[in-house]
């Protein structure tokens, strides 16, 4: 496909998942539970965290985690006691259990009363309107309090060459705003052009029979080649794509 016909291809199917519908069978459909910012944050953080696997097995333990916090997942991470954090032992989700659950909490206290928040982080550390180099200042401020060695697996880190998929979902649900409801569009401090696209297997796997990408890894390269090829698209918003992307590939079998 010529750039024109792609770009018009990807539009449209970005207009056909990039609709409410969509949150009913996605896991932004948890934060989308919430109406405060730090409320709406922190459930997406987490959910992203253990967004891997069976979505429907991801909803149903996002949402678990949900009522462990009270369904107030703020006023839980800033005001929790020792006493309060043992149910949450009871959690896990494929690899990330009851002792990394613990670990979350414990560092987003750290962060919201150290850093004012998350989104500080992030639009404090961008680089060459990259989000890139902020994922991975925010890796090691969120260790930087003591914890388990083993939890830090469950943060990724592109300056290691990850894509970082899951914390560029949430990323895309906090920065992007859309007109149709789906992201929030909270984190006024940063740009969607900043963003990068969620990068998986499905979305690898089209992005490659589109000729958008190249690259056989889905890794840190993989990323940046694909970002460059979006941006060209859409250099305001070029993460729009990933509903494109996806719903191509999970929804349609592209």
């Amino acid at each position: 496909m010529q750039h024109k016909e792609l770009k018009e291809f990807l539009d449209t199917k970005v207009e056909n998942y990039n609709n409410p519908k969509f949150i009913e069978s996605d896991p932004i459909q948890i934060p989308h539970q919430f109406n405060r910012k730090e409320d709406i944050e922190i459930s997406g953080f987490l959910t992203a965290t253990i967004a891997w696997g069976n979505r429907k097995s991801i909803i149903n333990n996002a949402k678990k985690l949900m009522e462990l916090l009270d369904f107030s997942p703020y006023d839980f991470v800033i005001n929790h006691e020792n006493k309060d954090l043992e149910k949450l032992k009871t959690f896990v989700h494929r690899t990330f259990n009851g002792d990394d659950c613990l670990q979350f909490i414990k560092s987003l206290k750290h962060i919201y009363n150290s850093y004012n928040g998350l989104e500080t982080i992030f639009e404090n550390h961008l680089e060459n309107e990259s989000l890139q180099p902020a994922i991975s200042k925010f890796k090691s401020i969120f260790f930087e309090i003591d914890h388990l060695k083993r939890t830090e697996k469950h943060v990724s880190d592109p300056m290691k060459n990850s894509a970082a998929k899951r914390i560029n979902m949430f990323l895309r649900w906090m920065v992007r705003t859309d007109n149709a409801g789906v992201d929030f569009g909270i984190w006024t401090s940063l740009k969607p052009s900043a963003l990068s696209c969620p990068l998986d297997v499905h979305s690898g796997n089209v992005a490659r029979k589109l000729g958008l990408l190249t690259r056989k890894q889905n890794d840190a390269k993989a990323l940046l080649e694909l970002d460059t090829r979006l941006r060209a698209l859409d250099a305001d918003d070029p993460v729009k794509y990933d509903f494109a992307l996806f719903g191509l590939g999970v929804f349609e079998g592209f």
